[in-house]
C-alpha cells in the first residue's frame, strides 16, 4: 500500500498553511493521529501509537485505495487539540482522527468531531462521559474508560478488604471522573472515602505533601487517579516516603510502561487493569512479535493496541462499504463499524451502539523480579471480567441518541 506520511509537531503553525485546502481523492483516505509526543503522556502513547497505526495501515495492504497518515502534539492542551482536529476535518480533508489521551482534549476534540459529524476513535482517553454526556454517533470510545477501570481494579481491593480510601487526583476531567467512578464502587459495596488531594495537571513533580496527607487520613488505601509520568512520580515517591508500608497503593490507571518506568522493584504487587497484555495469549504475542521492529525499546499498551485494531476495523468498514459511502460523513462509517465483529490479535469484542468499545478487562498483579523471566515480563492474570460485564450498561450513560 502507498503510505505517505507527513508530521505535524506540537502547534497550530505546524498546520499547512492557512487558505490550502487539500483536494479529497475519491480513493484516499487521511488518518491523524492526534495524542500527546512530547509531555506526561508520551510513552503511554506518543510514537508509539502513530507506529501501531501506520502498521495496521500495512497489514491492510492494498484494497484500491492509499492511506495517508498526519500526527500532532496537542501537548494536552483542550484548545490545541480541538484547533488542530478543525483544521485537519476542514481543509486537510481528514476522515479520521485517532488516539488523544488526555481526557479534556479527547472531549474537546469530540465536540469538533460531533460539529463536523466526522469520525473519531479515541484509544487513549479514559473518562467514561465520551458515551454519555459527550456521546456522538460519530464517536468510538475503544480501548477503556473510568469506569471498567473502577470497576476492575477498584472492585477487586474493596472485595479484598480495602474498604476505606484516600485519592490523589490529578486535577482535570479525567482525574475527577475517574475518582468518582471509583468512589461510587467504594460506597456502594460499604466502603468508605477518607479524602482526597487534587493535585495541578500538568506540571506537578512533588506529591510529598499530599502523601502526608493521605498517610494522615487513615485511609486503607491509597488510589492514585493519574496516568503516565505522574503515576510513576507518585509510586516512586510513596515508596520513598514508606506510603507503601502503611497503605495498599491501588494504580487506577497504570500501564505496562509505567511498570517498566518503576521498575518491578517497587511496581511489585501493585493491581492494575487493561485490555490488553502483550504476553496475555499466542495472538496477542504474534501481535507483538510483529510490532516490536516498529517500537523496540517501548512495548505495546492496551491504547497502542487500541490504535492499531481501531484503525485496522476502519479500515475493514471502509473496504466493506466502498471509500466513496465510507467518506460521506462519520456517522455513516460508525455505523457499518459498529455492525461488524471486531477481531484481530490485538482485540476481540464489538463496538454498541453508544460507541462503547466491549472487550474483556483484565486485571492483573504486578509481578516479584524473582517472577520475571524476561524483559516486560511483568504482569500475572488475576481476574477477568467478562465485556459483557465490565462496562457500564448502556442505559446508565443516558447517551442522547440511543434508544434504550
Amino acid at each position: 500500500m502507498k503510505l505517505n506520511r507527513r508530521t505535524l509537531l506540537g502547534t497550530a503553525a505546524a498546520l499547512p498553511v492557512a487558505g490550502h485546502r487539500a483536494r479529497a481523492q475519491a480513493n484516499s483516505l487521511k488518518i491523524g493521529v492526534l495524542n500527546d509526543m512530547s509531555g506526561p503522556y508520551r510513552d503511554i502513547s506518543g510514537p508509539t501509537s502513530v507506529a501501531a497505526v501506520k502498521m495496521a495501515v500495512d497489514e491492510f495492504a492494498a484494497k484500491g485505495f492509499t492511506v495517508d497518515v498526519l500526527t500532532a502534539d496537542h501537548q494536552n492542551k483542550p484548545d490545541l487539540g480541538a484547533s488542530i482536529a478543525a483544521q485537519w476535518y476542514d481543509r486537510d480533508g481528514v476522515d479520521l482522527i485517532i488516539d488523544v489521551p488526555t481526557s479534556s482534549v479527547a472531549l474537546a476534540v469530540a465536540g469538533v468531531a460531533k460539529q463536523k459529524n466526522k469520525l473519531f476513535i479515541d484509544s487513549g482517553a479514559a473518562t467514561s462521559e465520551l458515551t454519555a454526556s459527550a456521546c456522538s454517533p460519530s464517536l468510538i470510545h475503544y480501548t477503556y474508560d473510568t469506569y471498567m477501570l473502577a470497576r476492575s481494579t477498584g472492585g477487586a481491593t474493596v472485595k479484598a478488604g480495602g474498604n476505606t480510601w484516600y485519592f490523589i487526583t490529578a486535577d482535570y476531567a479525567f482525574g475527577k471522573q475517574l475518582q468518582s467512578d471509583t468512589s461510587g464502587f467504594v460506597t456502594a459495596a460499604g466502603g468508605k472515602v477518607m479524602g482526597s488531594s487534587a493535585y495541578p495537571f500538568p506540571g506537578t513533580t512533588d506529591f510529598s505533601s499530599f502523601l502526608v496527607q493521605a498517610q494522615a487520613s487513615g485511609a486503607k488505601v491509597l488510589g492514585f487517579c493519574n496516568a503516565g509520568a505522574d503515576t510513576v512520580n507518585s509510586i516512586k515517591q510513596a515508596n520513598e516516603f514508606g506510603t507503601n508500608a502503611k497503605m495498599q497503593l491501588a494504580a487506577m490507571l497504570m500501564f505496562i510502561n509505567d511498570v517498566n518506568a518503576l521498575g518491578l522493584d517497587v511496581a511489585k504487587g501493585l493491581h492494575l487493569t487493561e485490555s490488553f497484555y502483550w504476553d496475555l495469549n499466542d495472538r496477542t504475542r504474534a501481535f507483538t512479535k510483529r510490532f516490536l521492529p516498529r517500537s523496540p525499546t517501548n512495548y505495546p499498551n492496551m491504547a497502542h493496541a487500541g490504535c492499531y485494531s481501531g484503525t485496522l476495523h476502519f479500515l475493514k468498514a471502509v473496504a466493506d462499504m466502498g471509500v466513496p459511502a465510507a467518506k460521506q460523513n462519520g456517522t455513516v462509517i460508525a455505523e457499518r463499524m459498529k455492525a461488524m465483529p471486531v477481531n484481530d490479535d490485538a482485540f476481540q469484542g464489538s463496538i454498541r451502539q453508544d460507541g462503547r468499545g466491549l472487550f474483556n478487562a483484565y486485571l492483573f498483579e504486578v509481578k516479584q523480579p524473582s517472577e520475571s523471566k524476561a524483559p516486560w515480563d511483568y504482569y500475572k492474570l488475576v481476574q477477568t471480567t467478562p465485556a459483557a460485564e465490565a462496562w457500564r450498561s448502556l442505559a446508565d450513560g443516558h447517551c442522547y441518541y440511543v434508544k434504550a
